[in-house]
């Protein structure tokens, strides 16, 4: 299970795994991967929450596994 994470470690793995970005259009950024988008949570103070995480993890069709190998 992913644990909570600071916003800036989460995009240093996320473009370890191949994502560019954050670009942003409209409120919230997001990263690309070739043709796919993958929206991330505004930064804010304070770390982003593992059920987040998760969601963000498994819509940027990351494991867990690959996810804690970073």
């Amino acid at each position: 299970m992913p644990k909570p994470i600071k916003h800036r470690e989460m995009l240093r793995r996320l473009r370890a795994l191949g994502w560019t970005g954050p670009c942003q259009r409209g409120q919230h950024p997001f990263l690309v991967k070739g043709d796919r988008r993958l929206t991330i949570p505004n930064p804010h103070h304070g770390d982003i929450d593992w059920s987040l995480m998760k969601r963000i993890l498994e819509q940027a069709r990351v494991s867990t596994r690959d996810w804690d190998n970073l």
